[in-house]
């Protein structure tokens, strides 16, 4: 899919002529994808085509790529440059996804040239991590902000705030004043630690800024409550949290209390350290036979023996909603 903002009805070279409004698609579960690696490190480029293919096939109406679960931190330009190739290549004809291309550059320059060119490559909207190396100021981040913003528009752009991970920091009339000067601003990843105030002050603005929650939806419920359009977790376990989302917004709010509840003990300890739930989710995706390695590059968090037998409770716990992959034509 290759779309256009509704903010402005006029095609512009970076938007392929579309008129849809991509950020509409943002709704539900938007996962991050895991990138696999070989025993040896390298890339598995074919695996990954198969972890876009799935994870598309779960029912989702948007993914992205690539943040913290795929190890963007990780892998070489050229690297990621054919990874973002491969799940382009698979949504540039689908109207029902778009593909959110992530920015994470620190310096203002990069992060604009990157962005124009997934913009240009078919990425339908970008997430976009504000600068955080060596603790920028507040305005370098807004001014770096900004100037994304402008070089990509009218294409919707996802502002990813993750101060645990980041030590950034912008409140909700920053954001406001952000959105109101530039309306392909469209949503906010909410990651602080709980979101849910911050969510909510979000869709209290005039005009209201729509939220996703990220943070591998610990506090899913609560944001959903809270006005959160959205949750963008890791993929290994996808059909859960898409399980979840339904019930939340289908009338069943007990039954999704009820399956977070569930999941909760798992994710909350994972969630204690981000190299943590990266291994755990490559080993989740590796023993449901969605990759063939849950090699994590080095430095990386080594799962020990209980933490391992932990995921083995976890696979037979929520066996009825993941099913196995191994068996691939």
């Amino acid at each position: 899919m290759n779309v256009q903002t509704s903010a402005s009805p006029v095609a512009t070279p970076l938007d392929g002529g579309g008129l849809t409004d991509a950020s509409t698609l943002v709704r539900g579960i938007s996962p991050v994808l895991a990138v696999p690696f070989t025993d040896a490190g390298d890339v598995d480029f074919e695996g990954f085509g198969r972890v876009v293919d799935h994870v598309l096939g779960t029912g989702v109406t948007s993914v992205m790529f690539p943040g913290f679960a795929s190890e963007y931190y990780k892998l070489t330009e050229d690297e990621r440059r054919e990874l973002t190739g491969i799940l382009l290549r698979r949504t540039a004809h689908r109207e029902d996804l778009a593909a959110i291309v992530a920015v994470q550059d620190h310096t203002t320059r990069m992060a604009v040239t990157r962005a124009r060119e997934v913009v240009a490559a078919g990425a339908d909207l970008i997430n976009l991590l504000a600068p955080h190396f060596l603790s920028p100021s507040r305005r370098s981040q807004i001014e770096h902000v900004t100037a994304v913003l402008a070089a990509v528009a009218p294409t919707p752009v996802v502002l990813q705030y993750a101060p645990n991970e980041t030590g950034s920091s912008l409140d909700a009339a920053t954001i406001a004043d952000l959105v109101r000067a530039h309306p392909n601003l469209r949503l906010v990843k909410v990651e602080s630690n709980p979101p849910g105030r911050l969510i909510g002050e979000l869709a209290a603005l005039d005009p209201p800024v729509t939220s996703l929650e990220g943070y591998a939806g610990v506090q899913l419920p609560d944001a959903w409550r809270r006005g959160a359009v959205g949750s963008q977790p890791g993929c290994s376990f996808t059909e859960i949290y898409v399980e979840i989302w339904r019930r939340l917004t289908s009338g069943d709010e007990a039954g999704g209390e009820d399956l977070h509840r569930r999941l909760l003990p798992y994710i909350s300890y994972w969630m204690l350290d981000t190299e943590l739930i990266i291994a755990a989710e490559k080993q989740i995706s590796f023993r449901r036979g969605l990759i063939d390695s849950a090699h994590c590059r080095r430095p990386a968090h080594v799962l020990d023996a209980e933490e391992l037998r932990r995921i083995e409770v976890f696979l037979q716990e929520f066996a009825d909603l993941l099913p196995d992959l191994s068996r691939r034509d």
